[in-house]
């Protein structure tokens, strides 16, 4: 256990800024998963750029990794252009 102030200020700060990471990282989960399931290609390209923005988002914090970013973004790319 943390013996020093700032330790334990550290451990409080880390804490909070990890639940704030989930939820941002989550929440584009949950984005890409819905423009997986549309079928509907006007829907979706309304849709892309707000995802592609919460992945770019993402990616500039270090929240997930920037060629992760890229690559689902190139692939929901395809997906849209293929419906």
């Amino acid at each position: 256990m943390a013996n020093h102030q700032s330790a334990k200020k550290r451990i409080r700060q880390a804490e909070k800024r990890r639940l704030h990471n989930r939820y941002y990282a989550k929440t584009a989960r949950n984005a890409v998963r819905k423009l997986r399931m549309m079928t509907d290609k006007n829907e979706a390209m309304a849709m892309l750029p707000k995802v592609e923005s919460m992945l770019a988002k993402l990616a500039k914090r270090n929240i997930i990794h920037k060629n992760k970013a890229a690559n689902i973004t190139s692939k929901l790319a395809l997906h849209v252009n293929n419906l």
